[in-house]
C-alpha cells in the first residue's frame, strides 16, 4: 500500500499499520504512536462515532466500521485492502468474567471460540496482505493465569493464545506473529468494567506494583511499536503488567 505519511522522518516512515480496535484505549494510543513515528494507518473499529473521532485526529488512509467478531466481515476487510501492509494490531475483544453457576454455556462458547476464530481469521487473511517480515500483533492478558472464581473462560483464552501465536508464527512465516499479554491497563474499557471502584483499583496498584504506578495504554503501545520494528521477534508472548502477576494485586 502506497505511503502518504506526513513528513519523511520516523522509524515507521513509509510503512502502513492496520489497527483493528483503533478507536479507543490501547489501539488508539498505538495508532497515535505509529503516526508519531511517521507511519500510515488503516483504522477499523466497531463504534462508528468513536472511529470518526479517531480518524479526524489521525488522518488514516482509510477506515472501516464493523464488528471484528464477524469473521466473514473481518476477512473481507483484509481482502479489500488495496495493497500490502506492513503490520497489523488487533485489540478487539473484551474479557469475560462469569462464575460457573451463572455461566451461560452458549455465551461461554461464543466468548472462547469467537476469540480463537478471530485470531485465526486475521492470520489467514493477513498471510496474503502483510509483507514478509511484517507482523501480526494480538493483545491478550495475564490475569487469567491465576485461577479464581469466574475466571474459567478467561483462563482458557489466556492459556490458548500463546500456543496459537507460536503455531501461527510457523505456519504463516515469513510474516511474524506475536502476542502482547497485558495486566491491568488504565483504559476506558477498564473504567467501564470497574465503575466506581476504578480509583480504588488504581491506588491499590500504585501501592503494590513493583513499578509504583499504573500501566497505561501508552506503555502497551510502545511495546507494540517495538515489536513491529524488531524483525527478529516472532512466535512469542510479551508480558506487560508492571509486575502485577508477581504480587497479590
Amino acid at each position: 500500500m502506497a505511503s502518504g505519511a506526513e513528513g519523511a522522518g520516523g522509524r515507521l516512515a513509509g510503512q502502513t499499520v492496520v489497527v483493528v480496535g483503533g478507536s479507543a484505549g490501547i489501539g488508539l494510543e498505538t495508532a497515535r504512536q505509529v503516526r508519531a513515528e511517521g507511519g500510515d494507518l488503516v483504522l477499523a473499529a466497531r463504534n462508528p462515532e468513536r472511529l470518526e473521532r479517531a480518524a479526524a485526529e489521525l488522518k488514516p488512509l482509510s477506515t472501516a466500521a464493523f464488528d471484528a467478531n464477524d469473521t466473514a466481515r473481518l476477512e473481507g476487510f483484509f481482502q479489500d485492502l488495496p495493497g500490502r501492509v506492513d503490520h497489523v494490531l488487533v485489540t478487539a475483544g473484551a474479557p469475560a468474567y462469569t462464575p460457573l453457576d451463572e455461566l451461560d454455556l452458549a455465551a461461554a462458547g461464543r466468548d472462547f471460540g469467537g476469540r480463537i476464530a478471530m485470531t485465526l481469521a486475521v492470520a489467514r487473511a493477513g498471510r496474503e496482505k502483510v509483507r514478509p517480515g511484517g507482523t501480526l500483533l494480538f493483545i491478550g492478558g495475564t490475569g487469567g493465569r491465576r485461577p479464581a472464581r469466574g475466571m474459567a473462560v478467561m483462563g482458557a483464552v489466556t492459556a490458548a493464545l500463546p500456543a496459537l501465536t507460536a503455531n501461527l508464527a510457523l505456519e504463516i512465516a515469513p510474516v511474524r506473529v506475536n502476542l502482547i499479554a497485558a495486566g491491568f491497563v488504565d483504559t476506558p474499557l477498564s473504567a467501564s468494567l470497574l465503575g466506581d471502584q476504578l480509583e480504588a483499583r488504581r491506588e491499590e496498584l500504585r501501592r503494590t506494583l513493583p513499578i509504583g504506578r499504573v500501566v497505561g495504554p501508552e506503555d502497551v503501545a510502545a511495546l507494540a511499536v517495538h515489536l513491529m520494528l524488531n524483525e527478529a521477534l516472532t512466535g512469542a508472548t510479551y508480558d506487560i503488567d508492571g509486575g502485577q502477576q508477581f504480587v497479590s494485586a
